[in-house]
């Protein structure tokens, strides 16, 4: 195969997705991803089985990728794996692989942050996609992370706004245990809020200062909500499902259009994407598109195989590392908590 364009080798561990692809250039020849059920009749990860099944996943997972992208080890210009953040044992199967066949077929590695990931997916070449334009601003959410991004190039991204304390995605799956649906939970809420009213029920909208977010008060309101009305009719939940994911996902998602809002129209940037496996929302999807018409924006938003964790977003990540030489030798530590830098002067 012709080494005109980096060939780079992207692994993702960084929660509960083992995850290997394979990038020519910015395209994509193949994206892995085996998934871990056996977390769903526990309603949320358990950091040791993610990293057991990590140890049994991560060897095929990759075996596969390199042959569906039909593409040798030798071929392999450098490896791209997730450094952090996420679950530290998750992470320890995954940078352990990478320094052994990095060290067995003398071959780079690149370490990256998997939030930076998040964004940059934006970047995989994408037939019919445009890439934002810098400065753009990306609202990152997941079930670990709600950020506003301000993204001045590649690796030039500062956090303007944070949740601090619980995650959109996280708040999705609790409401969704809370009605007694099973874990994932936020893909649910989504699917039953299709055919539901949005305007059923109100749920109190946190006020927290600035750019931030806040949804652990939402949480607790959802519960208090269900518990109360629970005592008066034991099959609430069963006759309203539909109504209450419409109107707790309305409620999530105006928290978050809100400060994206006052964002853009303060910081006066109309470029404006959506990262991580909120992203996948289709009530949120619909929001950031509606805001070409209401505000302007030039909107930008990642194909479903892009939202959730992924290695193609990592490998993408690791090839405007390695136009850079930006390689790390065997004596680093993964980490679990975010490096990136919070701006609270704007």
């Amino acid at each position: 195969m012709s080494k005109q364009h980096p060939i780079i080798l992207g692994i993702e561990s960084s929660c509960d997705d083992t995850s290997a692809a394979v990038l020519i250039g910015r395209k994509v020849a193949s994206n892995i991803i085996a998934s871990q059920a056996i977390h769903t009749k526990f309603g949320g990860v358990v950091p040791e089985l993610a990293s057991r099944a990590h140890q049994q996943n991560i060897i095929p997972v990759v075996d596969t990728a390199l042959k569906e992208a039909g593409v040798s080890k030798s071929e392999l210009s450098a490896i791209a794996f997730t450094r952090g953040p996420g679950l530290l044992g998750s992470l320890l199967v995954g940078t352990s692989f990478v320094k052994g066949f990095s060290l067995g077929r003398n071959i780079p590695l690149i370490e990256i942050d998997h939030l930076q990931a998040h964004i940059l997916a934006h970047f995989i070449e994408t037939e019919g996609l445009e890439n934002p334009k810098f400065p753009f601003l990306c609202l990152t959410v997941s079930g670990g992370h709600t950020q506003i991004v301000l993204v001045s190039d590649y690796f030039e991204m500062e956090i303007v706004g944070n949740t601090i304390d619980d995650a959109a995605g996280e708040a999705f799956d609790k409401a969704a245990k809370i009605m007694g649906l099973p874990y994932p939970g936020g893909p649910l809420i989504d699917q039953l809020a299709n055919d539901g009213d949005s305007l059923k029920f109100d749920f109190p909208k946190p006020k927290i200062p600035a750019y931030n977010f806040s949804f652990s008060g939402l949480k607790t309101s959802f519960l208090y909500f269900i518990r109360d009305e629970m005592k008066k009719n034991s099959n609430f939940i069963q006759e309203n499902q539909k109504d209450l994911a419409a109107s707790i996902q309305r409620v999530i998602v105006e928290s978050l259009m809100i400060k994206l809002i006052k964002v853009s129209k303060n910081l006066g940037i109309n470029e404006i994407a959506i990262a991580g496996g909120v992203s996948a929302n289709s009530a949120l999807r619909k929001a950031i598109t509606d805001g070409k018409e209401k505000y302007g924006w030039n909107t930008y938003i990642p194909p479903f195989a892009y939202t959730t964790d992924n290695a193609a977003m990592i490998a993408i990540t690791g090839y405007y590392k390695y136009l850079r030489k930006e390689f790390v030798g065997l004596d680093f530590a993964p980490y679990a908590r975010a490096k990136f830098k919070v701006n609270s002067k704007i």
